[in-house]
């Protein structure tokens, strides 16, 4: 008997030795809000009007409404970035690589959520926020009284903002529209919107944007689990 149990405390030993090495899973899900230079919907003939012109310049956000990261708990916080690339940003037959990004993270997060919030952007941004030239803090505030009405906005202090409405009838200019972007990012869904203000004021990327009225934003929903 006291052989058996011998073994079972081994067992349970090496069962939370192992277990202590895994790494912490991760499962969060959220909003998502977006704005670039360029339009997103739109026809063939504005497009190619824009392509290698316009469209460099993205802001990104994410709130998170529950989960966490790395085993960090991110309920309620909020992650933005600014990127400038060197191409037209989504365009799938070009590069828009190299690029350089400005994290801005929640001033409401601790030390721990902050190192968090930084492994989910660069997760959830791949290689646009692969050169990250700068990491800021702000109070991020998200309103959005239902994702699906694309009427939301995203501000970080006076450093970014984006704020977004629904596509009207009367923002169809050659009648030909479509999506021509995808988002940034991975969505669960994602619809896109009117920009009514897109901006960025920081001065890491050596230049700042005030683009607004634009087709040329998205919103919409993440839920990611690894």
């Amino acid at each position: 008997m006291k052989l058996f149990n011998l073994f079972a405390l081994c067992a349970l030993a090496a069962g939370l030795a192992m277990s202590a090495d895994l790494p912490a899973s991760s499962h969060v899900r959220g909003e998502y809000i977006e704005a670039r230079t360029a339009d997103v919907y739109t026809g063939a003939c504005f497009a190619n009007s824009e392509i290698e012109i316009d469209g460099k310049m993205a802001v990104l956000g994410w709130k998170i409404e529950s989960g966490t990261w790395q085993g960090v708990k991110l309920d309620g916080l909020s992650v933005m970035a600014a990127v400038k690339a060197e191409g037209t940003l989504g365009d799938y037959m070009r590069t828009s690589n190299p690029a350089t990004a400005v994290l801005i993270l929640d001033r409401k997060a601790n030390a721990r959520q902050r190192v968090a919030l930084e492994a989910f952007a660069h997760k959830m941004g791949g290689d646009l926020l692969s050169n990250v030239v700068g990491i800021e803090t702000r109070p991020i505030e998200f309103t959005s009284a239902d994702i699906h009405s694309r009427k939301a906005m995203m501000v970080a202090g006076e450093l970014a903002k984006l704020e977004t409405r629904p596509l009207e009838s009367d923002d169809q200019i050659c009648r030909h529209e479509e999506v021509w972007y995808q988002p940034l990012t991975q969505t669960e869904h994602a619809m896109p919107a009117f920009t009514m203000a897109d901006s960025y004021q920081g001065s890491d990327l050596g230049t700042k944007w005030n683009v607004p009225l634009k087709r040329s934003a998205f919103v919409g929903t993440f839920n990611f689990q690894e």
